[in-house]
């Protein structure tokens, strides 16, 4: 079964790949709970990637700050490969 690391490690080469700006966000104490994992703009557009393994599950906090994103007019997924991000940005090249 692959890792939650190495799914994000494949997502982070594939939005390096299309010329992505994107980050690693750190949770640490310090830091606000809950914000996704990779935030990133792509071709003008604010995406914020949630990565999960396949049997991971996003906490209450992390729902709350997807669903912000959302509301503010970004694009927020969870991801659990790879492909499900290449979906993602192969459907807002097409829109």
């Amino acid at each position: 079964m692959l890792t939650e690391k190495s799914i994000e490690n494949k997502i982070k080469r594939l939005l390096a790949s299309r010329g992505a700006y994107f980050f690693k966000h750190f949770g640490c104490n310090f830091s606000t709970a809950g914000v996704p994992d990779l935030i990133c703009c792509v071709n003008g557009r604010f995406i914020a990637i949630e990565v999960k393994a396949p049997n991971g599950r996003l906490s209450a906090i992390q729902k709350i700050h997807i669903q912000r994103i959302i509301e503010a007019g970004g694009i927020a997924i969870v991801a659990q490969s790879v492909e499900e991000v290449e979906h993602c940005l192969n459907y807002l090249i097409i829109n």
